[in-house]
């Protein structure tokens, strides 16, 4: 997913209520979207719309939604944090946003190691956003592979990120070339 600009509104509503938007990725499964919107009403968020992209796929192959609400400003982080808590994958929240763009390119058995399972890791160990995935199999998905990631890390956070993919790339037999600095590589 590319970056979007900050959507926190800056105008308040009536008794101090701000408007944020948050950007989900969720499963394309029954349940998952109302298991996405119960942290938002738990935690004190009112719901303004919902944009539920069945028909785009992420390339982890999820489901992008957006979903505006409103809240006091000092329960915002609560609802995030549920949301979180609840295994709903956040893309962005209000004016949060990731602050970095790396690039890193996976060489080996990336099929057959489960690439997806692979991609789940790096989003959850590495606190990172999978926002762009090119997979290069020439001699099929049974031989070596390459992909190259363009990952969305939180500022500072970069270090962090890069450790914990050479971690995973070591569990699962396959080189990590990193970084390739200003993610367009």
């Amino acid at each position: 997913m590319e970056a979007e600009a900050e959507t926190e509104t800056e105008t308040e509503t009536d008794g101090g209520v701000h408007a944020y938007t948050v950007r989900l990725e969720l499963v394309d499964e029954p349940g998952e979207l109302l298991r996405a919107l119960s942290p938002i009403a738990d935690n004190g968020g009112n719901l303004l719309s919902i944009h539920h992209e069945r028909g785009n796929i992420t390339p982890r192959g999820h489901i992008p939604v957006e979903v505006d609400l409103e809240c006091p400003p000092d329960r915002f982080d609560d609802v995030v944090e549920g949301l979180r808590g609840a295994g709903v994958n956040v893309i962005q929240a209000g004016a949060e946003r990731y602050g970095e763009e790396i690039s890193v390119v996976l060489v080996g058995h990336l099929v057959e190691n489960d690439l997806s399972e692979t991609l789940s890791r790096i989003e959850t160990e590495a606190d990172a956003a999978v926002i762009d995935l090119s997979l290069a199999a020439p001699d099929g998905t049974e031989a070596t592979s390459s992909a190259r990631l363009r990952l969305a890390v939180d500022s500072g956070r970069t270090d962090a990120a890069l450790e914990a993919i050479r971690s995973i790339g070591s569990t699962k037999d396959l080189t990590v070339v990193e970084p390739l600095l200003g993610g367009d590589a």
